[in-house]
């Protein structure tokens, strides 16, 4: 991952996700590159060939609104890639900065609040994915929720975490554009880059979707296991920031009330009810 030119991947890598028929252009024949050509995305976008050429090859850091604005239509993207596309285009101070001076550990008041939660699984994240406390239900779905587990590692690399997501791709697809998403355009920072670097190395399907650069920030969803112990389940996620922190995400599950994953979920809750009333595992951000 390169990230001394992180405007010039994403429109590159973007550009080449849109057909020339998607945007009213002929498409068939012989083409060089997959998707538009640059100068199609100038024309289209209303600026010349060569100040789209430099925005790409990192030679102009500083385009207006408007141009970012008619790139992003022409680029088909949605609200939350053409937000991230205006991040990238802005001019940043220092690496770092964002994030300098704000809590990278979990409040022991959210430790006591989600191990009062015996009904829900519950976990804290930081940007990057690590787990940095869960409670005991959590740990009961998947031993991935606990302390010092990379949870994108795990859904990519485990093969047990692939067995228990009936969602998987979905998943995945997911969790790399929220790593897109939180990442922005501090691209150079050696955590991320170290993370990007092992999971391009040892999974292709991560290569291929960090390739893809679509970005989407975190936000609650359905997820759909096969427990080992108890069955399937479909439960419900809420994703919320935690104030004054460094990215801390607190992640909390719950299943439809009266449903079948309801009364699976009270089943696994009492599997492990001896571990209820320990504190949390938890574990400080690096």
């Amino acid at each position: 991952m390169d990230g001394s030119n992180a405007l010039g991947e994403f429109l590159r890598a973007r550009r080449a996700l849109v057909r020339p028929e998607d945007v009213g252009l002929p498409g068939g024949g012989l083409r060089r590159v997959p998707g538009l050509r640059r100068e199609e995305v100038a024309m289209l976008a209303g600026i010349s060939s060569d100040y789209y050429l430099r925005l790409e090859q990192g030679r102009d850091r500083n385009p207006s609104v408007q141009v970012i604005e008619a790139i992003a239509r022409v680029l088909r993207l949605d609200t939350d890639a053409t937000a991230h596309l205006v991040s990238l285009a802005q001019d940043r101070l220092a690496a770092g900065v964002r994030h300098g001076s704000r809590s990278r550990q979990v409040p022991p008041s959210l430790l006591q609040l989600i191990d009062d939660w015996p009904r829900n699984p519950a976990y804290v994240q930081n940007r990057y994915s690590d787990c940095l406390a869960a409670n005991a239900l959590a740990t009961a779905l998947t031993p991935n929720y606990r302390p010092g587990v990379n949870l994108l590692r795990a859904v990519f690399l485990d093969p047990a975490e692939r067995a228990l997501r009936r969602d998987w791709e979905d998943l995945t697809a997911e969790g790399v554009a929220a790593l897109r998403s939180e990442a922005g355009a501090d691209t150079d920072d050696p955590r991320l880059r170290d993370l990007v670097g092992e999971l391009s190395l040892r999974s292709e399907r991560f290569r291929i979707l960090w390739a893809r650069h679509e970005v989407r920030p975190r936000r609650g969803r359905t997820s759909h296991l096969t427990h080992p112990q108890v069955g399937d389940l479909d439960l419900h996620s809420t994703k919320l920031s935690v104030d004054g922190t460094d990215g801390l995400t607190l992640v909390v599950f719950h299943a439809e009330p009266g449903s079948r994953s309801a009364e699976l979920l009270d089943i696994l809750g009492s599997l492990s009810a001896p571990a209820h009333g320990a504190a949390p595992e938890r574990v400080e951000d690096q």
